[in-house]
């Protein structure tokens, strides 16, 4: 059941004929996602909130204990109407999309297709250390998944103030709270490289800014965010599960002001 999908056979289901829209968890490898983008097929991002619905609906399928992004990977995929999904099982997403795969599989009668995420060219990280609006700059890198090409006429970087390490959050409200000079680092700006397991890169932070170093709740990157945190000279940890409270909010903004950042 959680066998890896041939590259023949996830080409051969995203080349048929009339397909139209398919779901992609994670990022699939450049080469699918090239045969998508030929077609003109729609792509859907599952690990975004893309329908309002009850996430106390995929109890059934997925325990709470799995972080909110998988849990709306779920949700996601009990009420668009796919043709295909296809995820990234590999260490550029994480274990726990391999189970959801499975779930998936066994509750949808259509192809779940799973691959491993291993490119390495680097197509830049523009967007993640340019001067913009937080929710704007995450909205464009999550975006930019769905396209093949690189990216015209991309913004120069500013001098950062602050930093933002970790995943885009399933909750965008967050980024609210960050100047339009913070530099998002970890598996954001691995995913603006589309290169999702580059490790090195995930890792790299800059000690030099106040940055807060967040992670989903049940997340199995909360390990190494706190990993960091630890390393960095001025740093916050935070985790969040579903939605962003006010009580995370005030803490990353007494962080900020505290730190002497200025929105």
């Amino acid at each position: 059941m959680n066998a890896i999908t041939p590259d023949k056979e996830i080409d051969r289901i995203l080349s048929a004929p009339g397909l139209k829209k398919v779901g992609i968890v994670g990022i699939p490898p450049l080469r699918h996602i090239r045969i998508l983008h030929r077609r003109g097929v729609e792509i859907l991002d599952l690990d975004a909130m893309l329908v309002v619905e009850d996430m106390e609906s995929t109890v059934a399928l997925l325990p709470r204990v799995y972080c909110a992004i998988l849990r709306t990977v779920v949700l996601n995929a009990m009420h668009l109407d796919l043709e295909a999904i296809i995820l990234d099982v590999g260490p550029g997403k994480c274990d726990g999309a391999l189970h959801v795969a499975a779930v998936l599989e066994d509750s949808l009668a259509i192809p779940i297709l799973r691959t491993i995420n291993d490119d390495r060219k680097p197509f830049g990280t523009p967007l993640c250390q340019a001067e913009m609006d937080m929710t704007e700059k995450f909205m464009a890198i999550t975006e930019r998944v769905k396209s093949p090409a690189l990216p015209e006429n991309s913004p120069p970087p500013c001098r950062p103030t602050a930093g933002f390490w970790g995943v885009p959050p399933r909750d965008f409200s967050i980024l609210a709270l960050f100047p339009d000079t913070t530099h998002v680092y970890g598996w954001t700006r691995c995913m603006e490289n589309k290169t999702p397991a580059d490790s090195v890169l995930e890792a790299r932070f800059n000690p030099e800014i106040p940055t807060v170093f967040f992670a989903q709740s049940f997340c199995a990157k909360t390990a190494l965010a706190r990993l960091l945190a630890k390393k960095h000279p001025h740093a916050l940890y935070l985790d969040i599960d579903v939605n962003t409270g006010s009580s995370a909010k005030a803490k990353i903004q007494a962080f900020l002001e505290l730190s002497g950042v200025e929105r």
